[in-house]
């Protein structure tokens, strides 16, 4: 009964807001530790300017914001990116099993150079 219990709480993970579940969504962890690095010196540097409190903790926030969504992006259009070449390579392999010694291989082309190099 207890190794259930604890079993359903690993696989629960961390939820922020009780929305985003942050330890299973690919760069939520590292996009709000960003955010909040640029919070601490968005509102720091706000604060030693100005010394101006409540403007400060709202520039922090902003800063939150943004560092936060600019990371989260940032992270997804590179593994995008990764998905996509991923996918053109395992096509490209598995092409090259299929056509391998057949007449629509494209390395028995004339004209296409030999692995072994020039003798």
């Amino acid at each position: 009964m207890a190794g259930e219990e604890q079993e359903n709480n690993n696989t629960k993970g961390f939820r922020l807001l009780g929305i985003l579940d942050v330890q299973n969504t690919p760069c939520a962890r590292d996009a709000i530790l960003h955010g909040a690095g640029g919070s601490l010196a968005a509102g720091l540097l706000h604060f030693l300017a100005t010394s101006r409190v409540k403007r400060s903790f709202d520039v922090g926030f902003a800063g939150f914001m943004l560092t936060t969504l600019g990371s989260w992006f940032y992270c997804r259009m590179n593994n995008a990116k990764l998905r996509v070449q991923q996918r053109i390579i395992q096509t490209g392999i598995k092409n090259k099993i299929v056509y391998e010694g057949t007449v629509l291989d494209p390395t028995n082309k004339p004209g296409a150079e030999t692995p072994s190099g020039p003798s």
